[in-house]
């Protein structure tokens, strides 16, 4: 009876979407649309009777939609060109989250709602859609555009932050108070599990999916290129994060693949089928009655939403440096709320600290903004061109020596080479020390599954002992090359402090000492680092000490074989993403 129940749903939701797109598609207008409608006409609040009668199932299939959109998104990502929109994508980002929610908690002010629901209501307004904003930008044609890189660069950053924002969320739900160490650490293992994934994944998964294409089997490749997808989203899930994050992820290595044109011909069915049952289900929950019943603040926000955003994200783009068209198109494309709102509100819900009614105001919001948005992407051209006409002279003239400045502000010459191979060692450290805490948080979170560890030779007593020795060696070609950068970097700093040509040879040595002793110490830091993170399976002081010694035998011995293994896994990584740009 289930079966037949579902089958009935599905058949209704395709043939009503199918004819509310080929009618949408005659006139013109956004598809996107057309599928809220078909949600609206199928929902439960559009008589004569309700259609469909298996919620949940249609509810599980949208969500299946969310995982397709944004790991589709992530095949067409480049991580490369994040590197060139990060400081904008996070400078836009943040101004927008702060603005947003401060203008949330007011407008619940305003109304008389409690300071929590007013909190929350900020929470919910403050992140853009990824999802739709992707649907739209595809379905309009302008996702080989430039700034359609930082609208993807800005829904990164915002997705991350959300995290942060649900942590915060959660400890003043169950303390009454901001813990900002909570949200540090969650933000500190969020942008560490990040790291690992992303090296760690274009290291194998490239590999993998070579291998398998080999069986010239499109069948194979698909279930393949899924079991990869719907694995890690498992894993990113178990872990406390969003599926959202997890596809996008998953994609992104993915894309690094050479056999990128293939998988994405090969999910462009699914994701155009799952995804038109994801807005279908955003039409579902629409209620008529509640607009008029919460008409005015519904209104509100929505008018919130769409000024705030376009303002906001636009403002922070053209601070760093975009003119004042992209900015415009940024803004214009991100004015919109979706899945991360209806997460904050159900969290909400669950712990009781919210009104019942917040949920559906933000469901109504959404679907409010999700049907401006292709409309509001589409008018940011003409609207850009009628604010050029009608704004002063001087004023754009400012403007444009603004974002002059900005380009002029920029190293050139011996200068810009330095800071170049500084900032590219300082990454490389950054990269070598997250492998390295990575490491140790695996074996610390392996050392309470003492049971599985019990082998003939290795007790519980020296379980840990044994651990923390391991992962120090898997660890050594991660420390000893970031040794050798800051020793390097170290250098650089005495190098360039002053005029060495013009100093005699004793002053010369006094700074290549001075150099030494930096790198001794910040090694000592590191160490100290090694020893926080493995606190759970660090050796007693007289083991650790007889360890120690055997680990310094063997750097002595093997430093040029560990050197070799490191530069052999980064020229692993290198190649990867250089087999896909080829």
């Amino acid at each position: 009876m289930h079966e037949i129940r579902f089958v009935q749903d599905l058949a209704f939701i395709m043939v009503v979407s199918g004819l509310t797109t080929v009618l949408f598609n005659r006139l013109k207008q956004p598809v996107v649309l057309g599928y809220i409608i078909a949600g609206v006409i199928v929902g439960p609040y559009t008589p004569p009777f309700e259609f469909i009668q298996d919620r949940e199932t249609i509810e599980i299939f949208s969500q299946i939609g969310v995982i397709f959109l944004m790991f589709s998104l992530g095949l067409e990502f480049s991580l490369r060109n994040l590197s060139k929109v990060g400081i904008s994508a996070l400078v836009a980002s943040l101004i927008e989250i702060i603005v947003m929610i401060v203008i949330g908690y007011f407008i619940g002010q305003f109304f008389h709602w409690t300071p929590i629901d007013s909190l929350f209501l900020g929470a919910m307004i403050a992140i853009s859609s990824t999802t739709i904003v992707v649907k739209a930008l595809n379905e309009l044609g302008f996702k080989k555009e430039k700034f359609v890189q930082l609208i993807f660069g800005i829904l990164i950053v915002e997705d991350i932050l959300a995290i942060a924002i649900l942590a915060l969320l959660s400890s003043i739900a169950t303390n009454e108070s901001v813990n900002l160490m909570n949200v540090i650490v969650t933000l500190s293992k969020l942008l560490l599990f990040l790291i690992v994934s992303l090296t760690a994944g274009i290291l194998v998964v490239p590999r993998l999916i070579a291998y398998v294409a080999k069986f010239n089997s499109h069948e194979m490749l698909l279930i393949t290129v899924l079991g990869l997808c719907f694995g890690f989203c498992l894993l990113v899930t178990e872990l406390g994060y969003s599926i959202v994050l997890g596809a996008f992820i998953m994609g992104a290595i993915i894309a690094e693949s050479a056999k990128l044109a293939t998988i994405q011909k090969l999910i462009e069915p699914l994701r155009d089928m799952f995804s038109a049952v994801f807005f279908v289900a955003i039409g579902l929950m629409l209620d008529p009655h509640l607009l008029i019943k919460y008409w005015a603040p519904i209104l509100v926000i929505t008018i919130a939403v769409v000024f705030g955003k376009v303002i906001t994200c636009a403002f922070g783009a053209f601070i760093t440096g975009r003119n004042g068209r992209t900015s415009l198109r940024v803004g214009m494309g991100l004015a919109q709320i979706g899945e991360f709102s209806f997460i904050i509100a159900a969290f909400g819900m669950s712990v009781h600290i919210i009104g019942n009614f917040l949920y559906p105001v933000a469901v109504s919001v959404s679907a409010l903004t999700t049907i401006l948005t292709p409309y509001l992407i589409r008018s940011a051209n003409p609207l850009a061109a009628g604010i050029a006409k009608f704004t002063p002279q001087p004023l754009v003239q400012i403007c444009n020596l603004y974002t002059s400045w900005l380009r002029s502000i920029r190293l050139q010459g011996d200068s810009s080479a330095v800071v170049k191979i500084i900032r590219i060692n300082f990454f490389n450290i950054f990269i070598n020390l997250a492998m390295v805490a990575a490491i140790f948080i695996i074996l610390s979170y392996v050392a309470d599954y003492e049971y599985l560890l019990k082998w003939k030779f290795i007790n519980a007593t020296n379980i840990d002992n044994f651990l923390w020795l391991i992962g120090l060696i898997i660890s050594l070609p991660f420390l000893i090359v970031s040794y050798r950068k800051i020793k390097l970097l170290s250098r650089l700093l005495v190098r360039y402090s002053h005029n060495l040509e013009s100093e005699d040879k004793g002053k010369l040595k006094v700074k290549r000492f001075i150099s030494e002793i930096i790198s001794a110490l910040a090694m000592v830091g590191i160490m100290l680092f090694v020893f926080m993170l493995s606190t759970r399976i660090l050796p007693s002081t007289e083991l650790l000490a007889t360890l120690l010694i055997f680990i310094t035998l063997m750097i002595a011995l093997l430093w040029r074989w560990f050197v070799r293994m490191h530069v052999h896994l980064k020229n692993r990584l290198i190649q990867s993403i250089k087999k896909h740009k080829e």
